[in-house]
């Protein structure tokens, strides 16, 4: 069963190729705690979106991911874990440009309980293989 109190994570990997996102929540086995997944998601990149860099393509896909599990983490406490650590300066960039600004409201809602966390690209493997 999983524990309700503790967060859920969400590991979002976007490439040339696609995006994809996991959704995880601990659970408690035999007075362990274990991740699960809960459900994956994937996706296409659309040609207009092929241009943009690295960082802007992770940015672009938290908001995409947000919207896509949005039934799961409204209201909820969740992290966000990615293997970029530009996600986490979106949060805080006090004079982003009209892209960046679009997408800092975009995910304003969930500021309060979304916490972002980087995690190395040898070890975030959870939405590689979406």
């Amino acid at each position: 069963m999983p524990d309700w109190k503790l967060p859920f994570k969400i590991y979002i990997y976007a490439c040339g190729e696609g995006l994809g996102a996991s959704l995880h929540r601990t659970q408690i086995i035999n007075d362990k705690p274990v991740e699960g997944p809960i459900c994956f998601t994937s996706g296409q990149i659309k040609p207009t979106e092929e241009r943009h860099g690295e960082s802007q393509m992770e940015w672009l896909f938290l908001v995409w991911a947000l919207e896509k599990l949005h039934h799961y983490s409204d209201g909820t406490v969740f992290d966000v874990i990615t293997d970029c650590n530009a996600v986490k300066s979106l949060l805080n960039m006090r004079t982003p440009n009209r892209n960046m600004l679009r997408l800092q409201i975009a995910i304003q809602e969930y500021r309060g309980n979304m916490t972002i966390v980087h995690k190395s690209g040898n070890i975030h493997k959870n939405a590689d293989g979406l």
